[in-house]
């Protein structure tokens, strides 16, 4: 017995340093010579100041942003340390209430509007913190965005079409928009 112990305890040990310590920094430091910006978080900086990263959702709240897709995170919305969707079925009566109570949030906001609301403005990501919505969901909210900036309508479509990502290599994924993106660019053009 003792014969077996030493070469397991060396085994242990051994395959310990390479999977937990060896591995983790040689993959870290490939992603930080190959990927620098992705393997330090994508972040977005506007001077010195850390206004977010392009990779998680920011809650956007007031008419003059263009708002993100709901978050289904807690204790706040967006919130990274606890990423993860409501997991609720499409016949749940919370996820039917909620959805409902957004749709009458998102018609109030944009009286008049009677373009079908697109789905990713009412019904929140798996992750709980997806940055992008749909161009139809960026489209819908480009009147009231205008109005309450006091800009041209046609210029504001136009910053959505720029803002527009197309798949990945032409065939990965679906076209989308960054929203922190989007209303960063919304702030330029008005500076």
């Amino acid at each position: 017995m003792k014969n077996l112990i030493r070469p397991a305890i060396t085994l242990f040990i051994l395959i310990s340093l390479v999977t937990g310590l060896l591995y983790p920094l040689a993959v870290t430091g490939i992603a930080q010579i190959a990927f620098p910006e992705q393997a330090a978080g994508s972040l977005l900086k506007r001077g010195d100041e850390m206004i977010g990263s392009i990779l998680i959702g920011q809650n956007f709240s007031e008419p003059t942003f263009f708002w993100s897709r709901p978050s289904a995170t807690s204790p706040m919305p967006y919130n990274a340390a606890n990423s993860g969707g409501s997991n609720l079925g499409p016949t749940n009566p919370a996820l039917i209430k909620s959805v409902s109570e957004r749709i009458q949030k998102l018609r109030a906001s944009h009286p008049g509007k009677e373009d079908k609301i697109p789905t990713d403005l009412v019904t929140t990501s798996a992750s709980g913190l997806d940055p992008h919505i749909s161009p139809a969901a960026a489209y819908y909210q480009v009147e009231r965005v205008a109005a309450a900036r006091g800009i041209d309508v046609a210029t504001v479509q136009s910053l959505v079409d720029r803002s527009i990502e197309t798949p990945q290599w032409g065939i990965w994924g679906d076209s989308r928009v960054n929203v922190l993106r989007l209303n960063l660019a919304l702030e330029e053009l008005q500076k």
